[in-house]
Order: C-alpha cells, then structure tokens, then sequence
C-alpha cells in the first residue's frame, strides 16, 4: 500500500461502527471514568502518566505491526511503526472520553479479531505472519462491505484503525515532511496557486 493510497484512506475513512464479536483473553486495567484535572501545558507527559494504557503486550505488537502494514516505511520516510503511531492510538484508546472510548471497543476487540483470523489462516499471531500473509487479511477488510458480510465489523474496525494512523503519522514532523506540509513558514511574497492548480479547478 503506497503512501498516496494511505492519505487517500485517511480523507475517506468511515467513522467507527458497532465492535467484533471477538475479545481479548488477557487481563487489563479497567477503562477509566471521569474526565480527571486539566493538564499542565507546559510539562511533557510520559505515555500513560495521564491514564492507564489500554494494550496488552500481545495487543501492542499487533497493532505495530498494522502500523507498518497500513504505512510502510520507504525511501522518504520511517513507518508508522517507526513513528511510534500505535503508542498514539494506544493513548488515544485510553483516554476517558465516550468517542476515545467507543474507539477503545472497537479496536481492542478488532485487534483480537486479526490475531484470531491470522491463526486460523496461517497458524500464527497477526505480528508473528509475513508482510504477505498480513496484507491478505488486510485485503479482504480494507474497503466498506455490505453489512451482512461476515466480515463487514472487521472492515469497520480497518477503517477506524487506519484513520487513526494515518492521523497520527501525518501529525508528526516526519508525516507533514512526507506530504510537503511547511506549516506557518514565513514568504516574502505569495504567488497565488499555480496555473496548473487554477486549470485544475476551473478558475484560470
């Protein structure tokens, strides 16, 4: 999956639908409650010094591995992985907000859902199987299905999934730099948008 395709994903993606079926079978700290006190602005937090971090170690490598899956590294940039993106959707699903929550079923259970599949496929965990056995299963849920599809929850689960990566890797320097994005960058002059833009648009 190339980065274009990846960007194009993250515009495009669904927001998160009713959670699979599958769950996990380790133990985990409860979700927390509350909204808690306003962070200090000016201090940098540790990952989880806010809230208890929902992945379980097992958890945790799967989703690395979909990181890097849904955005590989490549001559122009780190993964997703690389980035550390998973520590981001990891805190994002820990958060005690309903959305961060609602997301936290979906995804806890979605990753279940790939280690279930990847073993019955090809006799391992999602992050123990190649690249090529992964991008099957990845195959077969990364476009919205019919909703009497049996894998039509697993498909909602990818979307959110690569929402939230794609979001947290074109958020950090390295993602705004892969996509051309220079931020507030001062100019000495503004040359309005190129000709070929203009053409594009109707508007030349």
């Amino acid at each position: 999956m190339d980065r274009r395709t990846s960007l194009q994903w993250m515009l495009a993606a669904s927001a998160s639908g009713p959670v699979l079926a599958a769950g996990s079978t380790t133990e985990r700290k409860p979700a927390p409650t509350g909204l808690g006190t306003d962070p200090d602005l000016v201090r940098r937090y540790k990952s989880g010094e806010l809230w208890p971090l929902s992945f379980t170690e097992r958890e945790r490598r799967c989703a690395t591995a979909l990181c890097a899956l849904i955005i590989p590294a490549d001559e122009g940039s780190p993964s997703a992985a690389d980035l550390q993106v998973q520590v981001f959707i990891d805190e994002w699903v820990s958060a005690p907000y309903p959305d961060q929550q609602r997301d936290r079923a979906t995804l806890l259970k979605g990753l279940a859902w790939l280690d279930a599949e990847s073993e019955k496929r090809f006799g391992s965990v999602f992050a123990a199987a190649s690249v090529a056995q992964q991008s099957q299963i990845a195959d077969d849920i990364c476009k919205p299905l019919p909703a009497d599809s049996p894998l039509a929850e697993a498909a909602r689960f990818f979307a959110r999934y690569r929402d939230l990566t794609a979001g947290g890797f074109y958020t950090t320097p390295e993602g705004m730099k892969d996509v051309g994005f220079v931020g507030n960058t001062p100019s000495l002059t503004f040359d309005g948008p190129p000709l070929a833009v203009l053409k594009l648009v109707g508007v030349s």
